[in-house]
């Protein structure tokens, strides 16, 4: 979506970036197009693996990045240990799951990931469920506050590296940068 290019990512995925291994394979949650994020990805030598719900979306993710290798399924439907990544990223895609799966959903994404592997995500900036027009599409939300969002990801047993409200654009977004605990 054009209106998303408002916000400035950047500097998140910069961070993402600089803590990964040369060559990572990166676990893309709702990939969209597949532009900006795994265009920059790929550009800098990692593996890109794409997830979105949405054919259309999948369709251009292909044209927009053809070096990545991109699925089209609901992220609701991922299982324990089905990719094997260096990191999972995910931007303005969890918040549209039901909440009550979120907890689960980090823990399939703990499953992806070696120790130490890392997660960037967007979550919700305060509580709230329900749909609305967003662009001239009815969209459903299910988000909890930051207090809630935190809990869930440490308890499916990552370690906070980044926390933060981004108020970049019309919309606040929690952004949480993690890494998958040893033990």
């Amino acid at each position: 979506m054009a209106a998303r290019d408002l916000f400035v990512n950047s500097r998140y995925i910069e961070r993402l970036e600089r803590l990964l291994k040369p060559g990572s394979l990166i676990l893309d949650l709702g990939c969209g197009s597949g532009k900006p994020i795994d265009k920059l990805f790929v550009y800098r030598g990692h593996s890109v693996i794409g997830i979105d719900i949405a054919k259309k979306q999948i369709k251009l993710a292909r044209k927009n990045v053809p070096q990545a290798r991109y699925i089209v399924k609901d992220i609701s439907d991922l299982r324990k240990e089905e990719f094997t990544v260096d990191a999972v990223i995910s931007f303005y895609t969890i918040i549209h799951v039901p909440r009550e799966t979120h907890r689960e959903l980090f823990e399939k994404i703990n499953s992806f990931l070696p120790p130490g592997g890392l997660v960037l995500v967007t979550m919700g900036s305060s509580e709230w469920q329900g749909t609305g027009d967003f662009y001239g599409v009815n969209m459903y939300w299910s988000q909890y506050g930051p207090e809630k969002n935190r809990e869930i990801i440490q308890e499916a047993g990552f370690q906070l590296i980044l926390e933060e409200i981004d108020t970049a654009g019309a919309e606040k977004h929690q952004v949480i940068l993690a890494a998958k605990s040893s033990a």
